[in-house]
């Protein structure tokens, strides 16, 4: 386990006060100051967030000039296809548009580039391929803001192409018939909307503007059902802020999966094994999203496209298992890998304290895991890596950062000895000539050293506040499930209770005995503890008189009794100090 600050946010003073005025714990009230709500009204709002709380879409940059093209395409019987990127942000995004434009009448197909072969955005040979084809109008999903002169070729094939997309926008500006992006107006509310919020967007609008019938605005109102859950769907996996109207979205969203009618979506979810259960952002997260991503890492992500829109529910199922397969192959590469990837640091002492980057490469490592495997490198080291395949002379890399290194600056300040790169400051891709790969690693293990601080180079724990054993109870943890959805913005509440003692002895438990139990008491009270992959700090448990304890408190419905469990995230002795 990486050495950890603790980051512990001291108490507020308006916590008490606006605990009262909610009815909520003082707490809860302290880790909601935490994620920037500081009032009654934003708090109430925060914890009962509705639809009418959502931006209307005609606010969101020039959005009207792409309904208007869109409907003209409508009228004209234009042959018109969705251009997404292979993650799952791009095929919910295209999901959305594809429903939404089939309802109205349109004439859609889809396109989404291969991850290995093509690479994200748009690429010269799929335009051809799309313009052969007969397509009038291309609109593109969750890419496409920074091609700038591919934008330029599709109108010189005579095609219109719309953009949207909310990566962060070049120095200019596609030339497109509209571009559609949520940090085009600096005053539009939610400049971090991931692509497939930017999608339910448009189709939100593109539903506004149809002149329907009874019949027609009853299925346009199904579609903004099924619409708002994949647009949770996506904005969960993009791992964008779960604040503000993502939050909106995102809380109905998953609300309203039992209610969709997402054919693919339901065969998807009971694949999972998550059939019947109320299905949250740690399910989407961690269990649907990497069966989704897994079509793009091991094969073709179209055809988990095909899922999302499929309404059939024997061809569901039977791409479903398939994406599962995917899905566990996808965990083999990548645990070959990891253990490959952990001997070679090891070897070339790559895990030095003066090292400051992590690069590595290797003929047999698959393109579209060793992202996943970098991210894995720094939950133990904790420094910015990057993994390449190599392969006929150039190196395909993918790399992930620390918290306070811009990766993309970085990766730019070597850019002599790159073919390409592109990406954001925590992720990106890279790519170079093979014979360029030794330059290109001291370069940026220079450009490191010289723009990674002491301070910079030790993981923080960001911790919500300090609380006694006595704080957290059943009605305590039930209260917390109403901050949910958790992820970027609204984290998981983190505590830490400080000087515990064992009530009872750690015992290793799970498989290979790696994961710990123990019971813990500071005064107040006493609970069952769980650490995850902490099977070996048992030995210093039972030397320790006392120790610090960081852990998100979980509720245990063992044999259908609920209890308080808190499962550890860090444990802190002193000798750490």
């Amino acid at each position: 386990m990486h050495k950890k600050i603790w980051d512990i946010k001291p108490a507020d003073e308006r916590a008490g006060e606006l605990a009262r005025q909610v009815r909520v714990s003082p707490l809860t009230a302290q880790i909601l100051i935490n994620r920037e709500v500081t009032d009654k009204q934003e708090m109430f709002s925060f914890l009962n967030p509705k639809l009418t709380g959502l931006i209307e879409p005609e606010k969101m940059g020039r959005i009207t000039q792409a309904v208007e093209r869109i409907f003209k395409a409508i009228a004209n019987n234009e042959q018109i296809t969705i251009y997404g990127d292979y993650d799952v942000d791009g095929m919910t995004s295209i999901a959305i548009l594809n429903e939404a434009i089939t309802l109205l009448g349109g004439k859609v197909d889809f396109y989404v580039p291969h991850r290995v072969d093509e690479g994200y955005g748009l690429n010269k040979e799929a335009i051809d391929s799309i313009a052969k084809a007969g397509t009038n109008l291309i609109i593109t999903v969750d890419c496409g803001i920074n091609d700038v002169e591919l934008t330029s070729y599709c109108k010189s094939l005579g095609m219109d192409i719309i953009i949207t997309d909310h990566h962060c926008i070049g120095e200019a500006l596609p030339d497109a018939s509209a571009v559609v992006h949520p940090m085009i107006d600096p005053d539009y509310g939610n400049a971090d909307a991931a692509g497939a919020m930017v999608a339910f967007k448009l189709a939100w609008a593109l539903s506004n503007k149809a002149k329907a019938g009874e019949e027609l605005r009853a299925k346009l109102r199904q579609f903004l059902i099924n619409a708002t859950t994949l647009a949770a769907i996506g904005t969960v996996a993009d791992v964008v802020d779960l604040r503000g109207e993502n939050r909106i979205v995102t809380n109905f969203g998953l609300k309203a999966i039992g209610d969709s009618q997402l054919t693919g979506l339901h065969a998807l979810i009971d694949i999972a094994g998550l059939k019947g259960q109320a299905i949250d952002s740690y399910h989407i997260g961690f269990r649907v999203a990497p069966m989704l991503n897994a079509a793009g890492r091991m094969g073709h992500a179209r055809l988990a496209v095909e899922l999302l829109t499929s309404d059939n529910e024997i061809r569901s199922y039977r791409i479903a298992e398939y994406l599962k397969s995917q899905n566990t192959q996808r965990q083999q590469h990548e645990k070959k890998i990891s253990k490959q990837v952990m001997e070679m640091i090891k070897a070339a002492k790559l895990d030095h304290p003066d090292r400051k980057s992590i690069v590595l490469a290797d003929e047999s490592w698959h393109r579209g895991v060793i992202g996943i495997v970098a991210s894995r490198v720094i939950d133990r080291y904790y420094r910015p890596t990057i993994l390449f395949n190599m392969s006929n002379g150039v190196s395909s890399g993918s790399g992930r950062s620390i918290k306070g290194f811009n990766l993309l600056e970085g990766i730019k300040a070597c850019s002599e000895h790159l073919l390409s790169f592109g990406g954001h400051a925590m992720a990106a891709g890279i790519s170079l000539e093979t014979s360029r790969l030794g330059d290109f690693t001291a370069a940026f293990e220079k450009y490191a050293q010289e723009n990674i601080s002491e301070e910079e180079s030790i993981a923080k724990l960001e911790i919500d506040a300090a609380a006694t054993i006595s704080n957290i109870s059943v009605g305590f943890v039930n209260e917390l499930d109403m901050l949910g959805p958790f992820g970027k913005g609204n984290p998981k509440p983190l505590l830490a209770t400080m000087g515990v003692e064992r009530i009872s002895s750690p015992r290793r438990v799970g498989a290979n005995q790696k994961h710990l139990q123990i019971a813990v008491g500071d005064g107040t009270g006493s609970l069952r503890c769980i650490g995850f992959n902490m099977g070996h700090l048992e030995k210093k448990l039972l030397e320790a008189d006392r120790f610090d304890i960081a852990y998100e408190p979980a509720i245990n419905n063992f044999n259908g009794a609920s209890s308080v469990q808190l499962v550890l995230k860090d444990i802190q002795f002193d000798e750490d100090e």
